[in-house]
């Protein structure tokens, strides 16, 4: 189980797969250095960063599913122990940003949809709901997609969502984190902090 969070009332988590570019997003998110791995599954803990004048944390989550030479146990730890952490923090837990791959989520959650499972995106964002925290997909990688409106509907359709994608903005946000362009994710966390009453947080994004 993760120990390392920082003693904070308030925070925001980033999860998703193994090698969508949550540490690029952090990094991107808080100016600072995080060990992003070449490999995935290279962040096994937590990376938090906090200011230490403001009650505020920005949290990295580890990716979850499949890494390459991780053995299946040591994965589906890691992901019971993102499942505790979120639960344990919903109550301080303001909005979880999804972080998926715009460029091969689609084929992914397709590849692990069957009658009897869920593909782990989903089920995470489903998650995140069911706790009462309110879930953006960070559609990352962006920049590596040709057909831009059509493929983001395609994301909605696979979450549940009936497109048009640009309904959803608060919950849609297509970026490219490394190259900096995060604009509408920093939108739809502001709408989140809004409504829960924290616009001092929009400093952070």
């Amino acid at each position: 189980m993760f120990e390392t969070r920082p003693d904070r009332g308030s925070e925001v988590v980033l999860v998703g797969r193994s090698n969508v570019g949550k540490s690029t997003l952090m990094r991107e998110l808080t100016g600072h250095d995080f060990d992003a791995g070449q490999r995935p599954g290279v962040t096994r803990q937590p990376n938090h960063y906090d200011w230490a004048s403001e009650d505020f944390v920005i949290t990295d989550l580890p990716g979850f599913g499949f890494m390459k030479g991780v053995p299946e146990g040591v994965r589906e730890e890691i992901k019971t122990d993102i499942v505790r952490y979120v639960e344990e923090h919903a109550g301080k837990i303001l909005v979880g940003i999804l972080v998926v791959d715009g460029k091969a989520v689609v084929d992914i959650i397709d590849r692990h949809s069957g009658p009897d499972s869920i593909p782990h995106d989903v089920e995470l964002f489903q998650f995140l709901r069911d706790v009462g925290i309110p879930p953006v997909i960070a559609v990352n990688k962006m920049d590596k997609v040709d057909d831009r409106d059509d493929r983001l509907d395609e994301i909605c359709d696979r979450f549940g969502l009936v497109p048009p994608w640009q309904q959803f903005r608060d919950t849609i946000a297509p970026i490219s984190a490394k190259r900096g362009s995060i604009g509408p994710l920093n939108e739809a966390v502001r709408e989140h902090l809004h409504e829960a009453g924290r616009d001092d947080l929009f400093q952070f994004f």
